[in-house]
């Protein structure tokens, strides 16, 4: 794990200041924010000092902290934290972050490497002579499929080699790095085949889907009457009436006559028999009563004395 710290004291300003352009960036960043979130303005400042000085000071973090009334150690975190904030002096017309990720390895990286340490110097984070050029390496940059890959400040070079990063460097040393064309260095738009697509080339009329319209019916077709589906249908012959007499009415007479005779001897057959001697089942009980009162009632007769 990398450690990083701000740059020794002989590099250290002594104070720092927006210039005017950017005091008014600055009112304008902090004003976005609702009244005491105006802290989440550190990242946007921090990045307006580095654009206007190059790297980011120990003043700089002083200033911030001190307008956004943070403590400093607050904004120190998120200088020592964040690895785009450049924390000792770099090139002054670029520095550059060349991608060492396994995709731009594999594309010649480590050529791209041996070309900033010829023309700049050998190690990172060191300038060259005239404090001009800096350089460093870093994880992935994003655009893997272009690889290999530099970025310079705010700038992404694609589809490099050591000869086209050598023109490039030239051209920022000489102070024309803003005629430098950004992207891709070869002949391909943005992340598409190299010299034009190679797909989809054909003209392909699509087979027609539902969303095209449809023709026009013909003059001498039919006119089909609306649907009827909503009304119920019954198609039994009982409802039919332009029968008088079903087929099925005999058989269905006999049918009900048959069963209502069994319903009788069944209503006949499953009639309760009156209890002997109730008075609520009417006259027959009554009757059955009288003719019970008429009957001589047996006596058991004595048997004789001695008898067991």
């Amino acid at each position: 794990m990398s450690v990083r710290r701000l740059a020794e004291d002989q590099f250290q300003p002594a104070t720092f200041a927006f210039s005017a352009e950017n005091t008014v960036f600055e009112a304008a960043t902090i004003a976005k924010y609702p009244e005491g979130r105006q802290q989440s303005a550190v990242i946007p400042l921090l990045m307006r000092a580095q654009e206007q000085d190059g790297w980011v000071t120990k003043a700089t973090i002083e200033y911030v902290a001190e307008k956004l009334s943070m403590p400093y150690i607050r904004v120190l975190e998120v200088a020592t934290f964040y690895t785009q904030f450049q924390l000792k002096p770099v090139g002054t017309r670029a520095h550059i972050q060349v991608c060492g990720t396994t995709p731009c390895m594999l594309r010649g990286s480590d050529e791209l490497i041996k070309v900033c340490q010829h023309k700049i110097h050998h190690d990172p984070f060191h300038t060259n002579a005239e404090g001009t050029l800096s350089w460093e390496e870093v994880e992935c940059q994003g655009a893997c499929v272009n690889a290999p890959m530099v970025i310079i400040f705010k700038d992404a070079y694609e589809d490099l080699t050591p000869e086209r990063l050598e023109q490039i460097i030239d051209e920022f040393e000489a102070g024309k790095g803003a005629d430098v064309p950004v992207g891709p260095q070869i002949n391909r738009h943005l992340s598409a085949p190299e010299g034009g697509p190679l797909t989809l080339l054909d003209d392909i009329k699509p087979v027609r889907t539902n969303l095209d319209p449809k023709p026009e019916p013909a003059a001498e077709a039919v006119s089909v009457p609306p649907a009827d589906a909503g009304h119920p249908k019954d198609t039994a012959p009982e409802t039919d009436k332009s029968l008088k007499t079903p087929v099925t009415a005999p058989a269905a007479a006999a049918a009900n006559a048959k069963e209502a005779e069994k319903g009788e001897s069944t209503t006949t057959s499953t009639k309760p028999a009156a209890k002997r001697g109730s008075k609520a089942e009417g006259a027959p009980a009554a009757e059955g009563a009288v003719a019970g009162a008429d009957k001589p009632k047996r006596t058991r007769k004595a048997k004789p004395e001695g008898e067991a």
